[in-house]
């Protein structure tokens, strides 16, 4: 009989990691706590769950059946932590939200519209590239332009973000041709990044080459074209209120990208993160030409 449910949790987490060193900074605890949990787990059990090979452990034919099982305990305290968020109905709390970087950096500037009417609610921003695991609330809502093709997740369409080259405004460049354009300095995301929306346009602009200047975040690489450093291809609601930056000719229209708001479908009722979503809503309708690059804008001239 198992007597600490807590050691499941070390088992998964080692299992899950295979290093003693990773599970401990996972867990928050020391090494000889994760070997101390383990040594109970197996005695209790009656077998040995992990061959000790000197990299890594592995699981052995127990461990393995006992992964199964564990993992289902987890995905059932995962549902009831959910669940058990929405028993309070009360508008208040924390709701935890991830988007991009350049979005991040998007609704902070705008921060005191969105809590108008959430005084009452903590807000956590997030910026991240990856997607966060919405069951295990390492978030409790997403924003992104990839929905994952997951049953638990519901998502709502928030608009569809445009994106143009930009240039320092004190930058001088005259009216431009294609080619002149292809002979500026370009800056552009790394390798690992090169799925970013205009990561492609402007490779092919370049006749495949990559950006000799790359960057692995929206803030930076839109600091960077301010400071001169070159142009690149931005989001528009990044930067057409930016006095330090200017568009290079019009809309890209091969480049945009949707911007889908992600909630776990146990917690889309909670009155907090419900409150909040329909906030979002709200505000990328009033920022939809914004969002869409229509905004006024000053721009150098591209001759075609």
């Amino acid at each position: 009989m198992i007597d600490d449910w807590n050691d499941l949790k070390v088992f998964l987490t080692l299992a899950e990691e295979g290093q003693l060193t990773s599970a401990a900074k996972k867990l928050h605890v020391s090494h000889p706590t994760i070997a101390r949990r383990i040594k109970a787990l197996e005695t209790s059990i009656g077998a040995r769950l992990f061959d000790r090979l000197p990299d890594r452990f592995v699981l052995t034919p127990a461990g393995e059946e006992l992964l199964a099982d564990s993992r289902k305990m987890q995905q059932a305290a995962e549902s009831i932590d959910r669940r058990s968020a929405g028993l309070i109905d009360m508008a208040q709390g924390v709701v935890r939200l991830s988007a991009g970087e350049a979005m991040t950096g998007f609704i902070a500037t705008h921060l005191p519209r969105l809590r108008q009417n959430l005084q009452c609610v903590e807000f956590e921003l997030t910026a991240s590239h990856t997607l966060a695991n919405l069951s295990r609330r390492e978030a409790d809502l997403l924003i992104r332009e990839q929905v994952p093709d997951l049953a638990s997740i519901v998502t709502r369409k928030l608009g569809r973000a445009a994106y143009a080259v930009y240039a320092a405004a004190g930058l001088q460049l005259g009216n431009l041709t294609p080619d002149e354009l292809r002979r500026l300095t370009w800056l552009g995301f790394d390798d690992d990044h090169a799925y970013m929306p205009g990561q492609s346009w402007t490779r092919d602009l370049l006749g495949g080459k990559r950006p000799p200047i790359r960057f692995n975040d929206w803030l930076v690489m839109r600091d960077a074209v301010a400071a001169g450093a070159g142009v690149a291809v931005l989001p528009c609601y990044l930067v057409d209120q930016d006095p330090a930056l200017r568009r290079v000719g019009g809309l890209l229209p091969d480049v945009s990208a949707d911007q889908w708001l992600l909630v776990h479908k146990d917690l889309r009722t909670l009155p907090r993160i419900r409150a909040v979503m329909d906030q979002l809503v709200t505000f990328f309708q009033e920022h939809k030409a914004l969002l869409a690059g229509q905004t006024t804008a000053t721009r150098y001239h591209v001759a075609v």
